[in-house]
């Protein structure tokens, strides 16, 4: 059944047009951020599928270190997604990281859902933590961007922020929509600025997108985040 899923899939790829992305005009550094400002107790959540690898490098490589805690998930196998938190990392002035288990959540960090593996949001007392387990496939897929914001909706509630960025088929409109319905602000990633504009559509036709943006403007959105800290 596995086997037929891929076949299937890479026959859709191969008929499918990928968008000419337009080229954006290069937005100003974000990285000058008044280092008063916190993010303690704020979550945004990303999902992103084919395209979302180049995508997220250049949203996350303009955040300072002081945004709020992300968590993602990328469709990605199992094996490749530590490499692609480390070398992230590297390139980051935030700390991006392959989830664990019970992982305490922290402003400043990205979370990756490892390959394989569902990623949810959990609450520990007054804090987040990352919950990983080995379900079904949800929405096709493991981890499933669905299992992720339906976490966050239930967890984070009107305290976050869900994303929802390029790639083929249905998955996080569901979960977007939770997010929504929550009280979450909810935004997808601009057709033009899409490799595969079919997620975002798939979100933005369920009603789960409360606003469409290019990922520089996407990125913006989660540096407003930053509240000032009482004196």
């Amino acid at each position: 059944e596995l086997g037929a899923e891929l076949v299937a899939k890479v026959k859709l790829a191969a008929q499918a047009r990928p968008r000419a992305r337009r080229e954006e005009p290069a937005a100003p550094s974000l990285l000058t951020v008044d280092p008063r400002l916190s993010t303690a107790g704020r979550v945004v959540a990303i999902g992103a599928s084919t395209g979302g690898v180049e995508t997220l490098q250049r949203m996350l490589t303009r955040l300072p270190a002081s945004a709020p805690a992300i968590l993602v998930t990328q469709h990605m196998p199992a094996g490749f997604t530590s490499s692609f938190a480390r070398r992230l990392d590297a390139q980051c002035a935030v700390t991006v990281i392959e989830a664990t288990d019970g992982r305490r959540i922290l402003p400043g960090h990205v979370y990756i859902a490892p390959g394989s593996r569902h990623l949810e949001l959990a609450r520990t007392g007054a804090h987040y933590a990352c919950r990983l387990h080995d379900g079904p496939p949800v929405s096709g897929h493991r981890p499933s961007v669905d299992v992720l914001f339906g976490s966050v909706a239930r967890v984070a509630r009107a305290n976050a922020v869900g994303l929802i960025l390029t790639g083929m088929g249905r998955d996080g409109a569901a979960g977007l929509l939770e997010m929504r319905r929550a009280g979450a602000r909810t935004y997808g990633q601009s057709e033009a600025s899409c490799l595969i504009y079919g997620m975002p559509k798939a979100a933005m036709q369920a009603g789960a997108v409360e606003a469409e943006m290019p990922v520089e403007r996407l990125t913006e959105e989660i540096v407003a985040l930053h509240q000032p800290v009482p004196a």
